[in-house]
């Protein structure tokens, strides 16, 4: 691995703790205008200050972050299906490196569908895009989406994220589940968890914690903070449970979350 693609790595986990937290915001390629993103600047400007990196669409990134901004972007890079299309898993490859270059990013990121009708397709993009990437350095996050039909158990998504990483990739997103530590150890590149639909915040505060405490390398949540009542205090608890070893009982005292 060379100088530039372990510097781009270095800004999205922090060498000082090996720990991650990336802001997904790119629901929004296949969902539409998703509770909380339906003004996508408006949520992540105060959110900015607390997170690692942001994980988004080009066109969300062109039109609603500041380019002064001092974030790392992770940029989603595969799409073409929505939420009422025919299959979830019918995935392409929809930024060139090209643009992804001159948006200055350091990550991209795309999904593949273990066991689903287009598992093909979307694990020859996967190969392509690292193949791709190598020539310049830009490191590639591999999320192992779930269909419809696919069980989020250890056995499955051990398998989704050798795959991923026997194919190039050089992060892997993926869901937390029992026996996670199963999931880690199979899988040799660093893994970030998924923070899924809007659950509790305690729930979400307890995911975080369970998930970095069985070797994970950060979180990637999106709608467990910006769908919160407080979004800002949420992300805090997040950063200090992944940062600082806090414990979720501690950090969700200083939530503010009304009644």
């Amino acid at each position: 691995m060379d100088w530039g693609m372990k510097n781009r790595i270095s800004r999205i986990i922090k060498p000082d703790t090996g720990r991650a937290v990336m802001l997904a915001v790119d629901h929004g390629y296949f969902l539409g205008p998703t509770s909380g993103l339906e003004e996508p600047g408006k949520t992540i400007k105060p959110l900015l200050a607390y997170a690692d990196s942001l994980m988004l669409t080009r066109g969300v990134l062109r039109n609603s972050v500041d380019p002064r901004a001092d974030i790392p972007i992770v940029l989603r890079v595969s799409g073409g299906n929505s939420i009422v299309g025919e299959d979830l898993s019918k995935e392409a490859i929809t930024v060139s490196l090209q643009d992804a270059i001159r948006l200055n990013v350091s990550a991209v990121a795309l999904s593949v569908y273990v066991g689903s009708k287009y598992e093909h397709q979307t694990l020859k993009n996967l190969a392509d895009l690292v193949s791709e990437c190598e020539g310049y350095g830009i490191p590639v996050l591999a999320v192992t989406a779930v269909g419809r039909e696919m069980v989020r158990d250890a056995k499955y998504l051990s398998l989704a994220c050798r795959i991923a990483s026997e194919l190039g990739a050089h992060m892997v997103k993926t869901y937390y589940c029992e026996d996670f530590e199963k999931v880690v150890k199979t899988c040799p590149v660093p893994v970030v968890i998924a923070g899924g639909k809007k659950i509790p915040e305690k729930d979400a505060l307890k995911l975080a914690y369970n998930a970095v405490n069985e070797g994970a390398a950060g979180v990637d949540m999106g709608r467990n903070i910006f769908q919160s009542k407080d979004p800002v205090g949420m992300i805090k608890a997040v950063r200090d449970i992944v940062h600082k070893k806090a414990t979720p009982d501690k950090v969700y005292k200083e939530l503010k979350l009304g009644k």
